[in-house]
């Protein structure tokens, strides 16, 4: 019978939605129903907000189970934006019809900011200032952040401008919030020692569109730390770690009880969860982020005695970071407590090789060279986040594949972040965002800053004078080349000049030689490139030189190459080209090729149509045969 009423009623609320009068079919069977009844009806997913604020509308009832902070608007919320229920307590009062239009006008302003990045800045990079306008909005950050992640998330091979934009802004966003955050925890006293906190930051700030968090991350050290107590009930059931409650930070003192915890360590890291030092793949900067060392159960030296001493430490154990010469090391105190120490009365612990023990003697032995007593010493958690950080930066500068340096970036602002006054990395930084293209502003800044720092070294190193006067005349000549420039260059097919250009924008090719698959976003009559370029890359034994079209391509290993047209051909499987900059030039893939955004298609107006022609040519051929 409910059921029926149930049934009934909401064939009567579509009608109620559209008339929106008191005195439309149907409305006493409405509102003589239950509460429950109508409450369930009016949650059940069938209506939408605009609904609701209809049928509310029509009499006092219904008005009152609409109530703005009701079941009713919560659940047209959480339908909407499910993602977003994480943010709320269940016991806070929450005005849901208020959150709704705030949440729905933020997603408005998202969508009108990331529509005007593709004009604003298809040309260049977007410069450091090009976030201004996303800083000054109005409203929570999160509910501008979710929209951007709805963006990222739309199905199909559509929109992919939109979604490269909304990246770079969402991925901007979340690095300012992971920075400030970062540079909070930097402030903490010396004796702060949370060490995976630290990590965790540097994890997220190079990894800003995962989701990461010290919450997470700390409950699966805290499944691992689990599996160790029982083994180590299996030591000792009485063993005091047993009785730590989640939280507690006591420490055991006995060495007996201390060796029985790592004994059960070592067995459970390395030989039940199979963790070990990355030998085959040391230089991959995922052997430091601590979410991917538990996920692929390895890393180098300092991420795998971050993981080790944090567990060490939850079960009583303390354990030092030792910031050992070329192999991150743990110390672990053998002497009596407040005797005077001295290197020897400590057993130093490998965590990359398996929680091995060494002695002073076997920790040389291990780099190869003597070191001096000082290396031995304990270092605090700036001093291990500098360490981790240094070796992204190292990794950064090997980047080959990876022409947007975004490692390099982003280990260079953490860098500075915690040593803001590195008049090195300054200049790398500076020198970075000149090679980049992000033209001015940055980089004038980073030099008028590295000019300030200057003041105050010039008598040390008085040759910096010379670099910072060459990134201040470069960035000045820019801004004079940036006044004179007048509209888009348009190349245009049906131009005599452009008779031998082949191919066009947005065809997926394949290179001849290198065999590699690419797409098409720009072309040249002839090879634009200096003498220096053409010279090294030995255009000249091409047997049509550089007295032919050449073209910008983006490549699938996330390269971007400027390849001849004899060098190309069709790729009659085509595929889509999985390159970060696809977006930026094209706003969708339609199985055989891309379509220009209307950026690229003001630049090449006559492309789209031959593309067309190909594509008919070419696969419908191929389709045709295969019948």
């Amino acid at each position: 019978m409910a059921a029926a009423a149930v049934d009934s009623a909401m064939e009567v609320v579509p009608a109620l939605a559209e008339e929106a009068a008191p005195e439309a079919a149907g409305l006493s069977c409405l509102v003589n129903l239950p509460g429950e009844v109508l409450e369930y009806i009016l949650c059940s997913g069938s209506l939408t907000a605009a609904d609701i604020g209809r049928v509310s509308s029509t009499c006092r009832r219904l008005r009152e189970l609409c109530q703005s902070s009701g079941k009713v608007w919560k659940e047209q919320f959480r339908v909407r934006w499910p993602s977003l229920m994480k943010h709320y307590s269940p016991t806070d009062y929450v005005n849901w019809l208020e959150e709704y239009k705030v949440r729905q006008k933020a997603g408005l302003e998202a969508r009108k900011i990331v529509a005007s990045f593709s004009k604003r800045f298809f040309s260049e990079h977007v410069p450091c200032n090009g976030f201004s306008d996303i800083e000054n909005l109005e409203g929570p950050e999160i509910f501008f952040e979710d929209e951007l992640v709805c963006i990222l998330n739309m199905e199909g091979r559509k929109a992919l401008t939109w979604k490269y934009y909304a990246k770079k802004i969402l991925y901007y966003l979340r690095q300012q919030k992971i920075l400030n955050n970062l540079k909070a925890f930097l402030q903490q006293p010396d004796d702060y020692e949370s060490y995976l906190e630290g990590a965790v930051y540097i994890d997220q700030y190079c990894n800003p569109l995962s989701d990461i968090s010290l919450k997470d991350i700390q409950a699966q050290i805290d499944s691992i730390v689990e599996l160790v107590c029982k083994t180590l009930r299996g030591i000792n059931s009485r063993h005091p770690s047993l009785a730590f409650k989640a939280g507690e930070s006591s420490m055991i003192m006995e060495i007996e009880l201390q060796s029985q915890v790592l004994d059960a360590m070592n067995y459970v890291l390395y030989d039940q969860l199979k963790f070990k030092g990355n030998r085959m793949d040391y230089y991959n900067a995922l052997n430091l982020y601590m979410h991917q060392v538990l996920i692929r159960r390895t890393g180098i030296p300092i991420s795998m005695s971050l993981l080790y001493l944090t567990i060490a430490r939850q079960l009583g154990v303390p354990l030092e970071p030792v910031n050992f010469p070329s192999h991150f090391l743990l110390r672990w105190c053998q002497g009596a407590e407040g005797a005077s120490l001295d290197i020897f009365d400590y057993i130093y612990i490998d965590a990359f090789g398996k929680g091995k023990q060494l002695t002073v003697k076997e920790c040389e032995y291990l780099i190869g060279q003597h070191v001096t007593a000082a290396l031995y010493g304990v270092v605090n958690v700036k001093k291990v986040l500098q360490r981790m950080v240094g070796n992204l930066l190292s990794l950064g500068k090997r980047e080959g594949i990876d022409q947007s340096y975004q490692l390099l970036r982003d280990s260079l602002d953490l860098y500075l972040a915690m040593y803001p006054d590195q008049v090195q990395l300054l200049l790398l930084q500076a020198r970075l965002y000149f090679h980049l293209g992000i033209w001015p502003e940055k980089s004038f800044c980073l030099v008028l800053k590295v000019l300030d720092i200057l003041q105050h070294i010039q008598t040390l190193d008085p040759g910096q004078h010379g670099a910072v006067g060459y990134l201040v005349q470069h960035t000045l000549e820019h801004i004079e080349r940036k006044k004179e420039e007048v509209g888009v260059e348009v190349k245009l097919r049906s131009h005599e000049k452009h008779r031998d250009v082949c191919y066009s924008i947005g065809l997926i090719m394949k290179h001849k030689r290198y065999g590699y698959n690419c797409v098409i976003y720009g072309w040249d009559p002839t090879c634009m490139m200096g003498h220096e370029w053409i010279r090294n890359m030995n255009v000249h034994s091409l047997p049509h030189g550089h007295h032919q079209p050449f073209y910008n391509v983006l490549v699938e290993d996330g390269s971007c190459r400027y390849a001849a047209q004899e060098n190309l051909e069709y790729n009659v499987e085509p595929q889509e080209i999985s390159h970060p900059d696809v977006g930026r030039y094209f706003s969708e893939f339609t199985g055989t090729h891309y379509i220009p955004n209307a950026e690229l298609e003001i630049r090449y107006p006559e492309d789209l149509e031959s593309v067309y022609e190909t594509v008919q040519n070419i696969y419908s051929a191929k389709k045709e045969d295969v019948e």
